[in-house]
């Protein structure tokens, strides 16, 4: 199966190299067919690892080392166990049908092989990530996927916006990133290893352990641990305060908002933490810091989509507020949960996302959802696709989502841990948000009157301007995504949660009680959608789709009048509670003025002033003196010499012949 490994691993790789360096050569067409074969061969791979992991085999080795400093080795190698496999078949999957989608999204794009290039190398990153065995080789993936989102987001870049997103994306990352760093460096210095298997069976000894990082300030070691490797997550998987960048990233082509978005790169996070979890397990603390830095994402963010008008925008904190709720389970010490949610969350959320590329590309690329309405005629696959999408992400009944959302739910209700009464606050709040703004985008999109007529593009298409139903290669995605969608939960949920599909890959420790109350309570699929309508939850989504629908349909002018009434809150919201505004003008001016600060004294007063040009002056000083003495005069040449002679004399002739 090492085999098997490779392929899954590199087909990818090579695609993005092919399209990348050839891409001119081999023509337009070429270029995405041996990228989407490529992509395609690495999720029969995958498919076929999982298939093998389930029958009871796993992998854990070196396939390179690269280097050997001491007793550390750095390696390149793989681990496969059960939540690899599964991450490995999400994120190649998704891909794949990502590759297909940017056929017929980027069709008349100039840069259409270095697209495909970009997101082929980028499905390779992201799988040494999730495949890596060691922290080197999760850190380089890490890594990876930043600096390629970085080239997607800004792939249009003569567009300063794009410019501006991308940088925005690369430098909150990096502030993650070094806690990341820091995190394995604590590792490292306190188990002498880079491999996970060998980390993990040294936490007993650190145990106890503590480090003080003020005088007198003493944290203990695993603590201090997992907080700077959850930095890393915060960044990786947008979580407050670092989450800045991800709606921004919208300025990027609708195919990389859905990869990046659903199943990859913030997810990787996620991921991370619940690979972490024996790390994380040790760490009350971590736990709640997790748990509530979760709830304070999903809440804030979910908020924020309810008074969006830019459809990509309304997915994109979707996406947010998703991604809290997955780290609510996290620090809940519900792992089982929150991957169960991430797989299902990517397949529905890539729909939602592609979906929404569809609307644009039949709104002749007008995003705006108040010049849309009335386009389930016009577009009746792409349509009924984004409603199996809403209803699996708003949690109905029968669809993959309500069984991932409400084993997060009932999870958090049996958390023990300080903060857990907050986040099953925000989790069951978010059910009558999340319901809201979803079906307010849906109602707004696909239903009411036409307002076709008010689209930006209007006067360069005239009367032509009718929206119309995307083209094969980007309804063919959305059908093979809205299966998934719909089903997969039902069929995964009692291995992944009830069940031990993941056995070892993750760590719970019995005085975290969330997971195991939540199976005791469990009576099959059928049983939690019959239990379903005396809960809470349902009801509040219910609320949500009827107050989108009497906001959206009945009573139209009601969003504007609420608007005007809460217009101190609306333009908190629409500042995005002032935390962009806050970085630009005290965080990057700050840094701005301590870095003019060291460029004006540093630099200029110490290094120009004192070290280059004030050397320059003492010799020129001295040369000054000097000067005087070159009189070019032979008379006082003569009398220096003989005065050097006798000083000579008077040196060397011992005292007593004198």
């Amino acid at each position: 199966m090492k085999t098997m490994y490779l392929v899954a691993a590199f087909a990818p790789l090579l695609g993005a190299i092919l399209a990348g360096f050839f891409g001119r050569s081999i023509g337009r067409i070429p270029s995405a067919l041996i990228t989407i074969t490529l992509v395609a061969v690495s999720a029969v791979a995958s498919v076929m690892t999982l298939m093998d992991v389930m029958a009871g085999n796993s992998f854990n080795g070196a396939l390179y080392q690269w280097a050997q400093v001491g007793e550390i080795k750095f390696e390149v190698g793989f681990l496969i166990d059960s939540i690899t496999a599964m991450m490995m078949v999400v994120v190649s999957s998704v891909s794949l049908c990502v590759h297909v989608y940017t056929m017929g999204y980027m069709e008349d794009d100039d840069g259409y092989q270095r697209f495909f290039a970009y997101i082929s190398l980028f499905t390779f990153s992201m799988m040494m990530l999730v495949m890596s065995n060691n922290f080197l080789q999760l850190f380089f993936g890490w890594e990876a996927v930043g600096l390629v989102s970085y080239l997607l987001i800004g792939f249009w870049y003569t567009r300063p916006t794009a410019i501006f997103a991308n940088m925005k994306a690369f430098l909150v990352n990096r502030v993650g990133d070094f806690g990341f760093a820091l995190g394995i460096g604590m590792i490292v210095y306190h188990t002498g290893s880079l491999d996970y298997v060998e980390v993990f069976a040294a936490l007993p000894d650190l145990v106890g352990k503590t480090v003080q990082i003020l005088p007198g300030e003493a944290w203990a070691v695993l603590t201090l641990t997992a907080i700077l490797l959850f930095v890393g997550a915060m960044g990786k998987s947008a979580q407050f305060p670092l989450h800045v960048w991800l709606p921004d990233s919208m300025e990027g082509p609708t195919p990389i908002s859905a990869l990046i978005h659903a199943a990859t790169m913030v997810t990787a996070g996620i991921f991370m933490v619940a690979r972490m979890s024996p790390i994380f397990e040790l760490s009350d603390v971590a736990l709640s810091v997790v748990m509530v830095i979760g709830g304070i994402t999903s809440l804030s963010m979910g908020l924020l989509g309810i008074i969006q008008y830019d459809i990509k925008r309304v997915v994109a904190y979707s996406t947010l507020s998703q991604l809290g709720l997955m780290t609510i389970a996290l620090g809940a010490s519900a792992y089982h949960a929150a991957i169960f949610h991430l797989m299902t969350h990517a397949f529905f959320k890539a729909l939602l996302f592609l979906a929404a590329g569809s609307v644009i590309i039949g709104m002749h690329h007008d995003q705006d959802l108040r010049h849309m309405g009335g386009l389930a005629k016009k577009m009746p696959i792409t349509w009924l696709t984004c409603l199996l999408a809403t209803l699996s992400s708003v949690g109905t009944p029968f669809f993959s989502g309500f069984y991932s959302k409400d084993s997060i739910i009932e999870a958090v209700h049996h958390a023990n841990l300080p903060g857990a009464g907050f986040a099953y606050f925000v989790v069951v709040a978010g059910v009558l948000i999340t319901s809201l703004y979803s079906w307010r985008m849906y109602f707004l999109a696909f239903h009411g009157a036409p307002r076709w007529h008010l689209a930006k593009h209007d006067d360069h298409h005239g009367e032509g301007h009718v929206p119309h139903e995307s083209p094969a290669v980007v309804t063919v995605p959305l059908m093979l995504l809205a299966i998934p969608s719909v089903i997969i939960g039902a069929y995964t949920i009692e291995p992944m949660v009830i069940g031990d599909f993941f056995k070892d890959a993750i760590m719970v420790l019995p005085q975290h009680p969330a997971i195991a109350s939540f199976r005791a309570e469990f009576h099959g699929v059928f049983g939690m959608v019959a239990h379903a309508p005396f809960t809470l939850p349902f009801w509040l989504m219910i609320a949500g789709l009827v107050i989108a629908w009497w906001g959206s349909l009945a009573q139209p002018s009601l969003g504007p009048s609420l608007r005007r009434a809460l217009k101190p809150i609306v333009s908190l919201m629409e500042n995005k509670y002032f935390l962009d505004a806050f970085n630009e003008k005290v965080l990057a001016a700050g840094a701005r003025l301590i870095g003019k600060g060291l460029w004006k004294a540093g630099d200029q007063g110490i290094i120009d002033g004192v070290a280059v040009n004030g050397s320059a002056r003492t010799i020129g000083w001295l040369a000054s003196l000097v000067r005087h003495l070159q009189t070019g005069f032979i008379y006082d040449y003569a009398i220096a010499m003989i005065v050097g002679v006798a000083i000579l004399l008077y040196w060397f002739v011992p005292i007593a012949n004198r």
